[in-house]
């Protein structure tokens, strides 16, 4: 496995763009949908962040982004723009490992998130990792095209 380094960045940033770009066009081909409507790169919260994975040489591998889920769910994350390139083994498990991480460090007590039914790499990609079913919320509720998933934190 490479070396990973995984820091905060801006989610309007140049290299954060790319990667949202690339897993948009990866969605749109799988699911028909490139979930972009979903996500706003400015992200004034003050518990939203945003994720680059790169290895030692400085080589982009993967982001991904956190912001509060909203009311009732004032202590769950969501996690948005979940994305690994190609190739790039174990990268997508270190920043899941470090948002949720992050996600304690700022207050959170669950992450939830929403995938296309279709998308079934990245439901077994989130089972395996301890996320299950969680009621939908918002623009989901009746969605029978998306699952939500969400795991509680614990503090180790």
């Amino acid at each position: 496995m490479p070396d990973i380094i995984i820091a905060t960045a801006s989610a309007s940033s140049t290299e954060a763009l790319l990667l949202q770009d690339e897993l948009s066009s990866v969605l749109q081909r799988l699911t028909g949908d490139s979930g972009h409507a979903s996500f706003a790169s400015d992200a004034p919260d003050q518990r939203s962040r945003f994720y680059l994975a790169k290895n030692s040489a400085g080589q982009l591998l993967g982001c991904a982004a956190l912001r509060p889920l909203g009311e009732p769910y004032s202590t769950t994350a969501e996690l948005k723009r979940m994305y690994s390139r190609p190739g790039s083994a174990g990268v997508g498990a270190a920043l899941l490992a470090h948002a949720e991480a992050e996600a304690l460090r700022l207050g959170y007590r669950a992450v939830h998130l929403s995938t296309r039914v279709i998308n079934t790499r990245a439901v077994a990609f989130y089972s395996k990792h301890g996320y299950t079913r969680v009621t939908p919320w918002g623009k989901y509720v009746g969605a029978a095209q998306s699952i939500c998933l969400g795991k509680a934190l614990q503090r180790d």
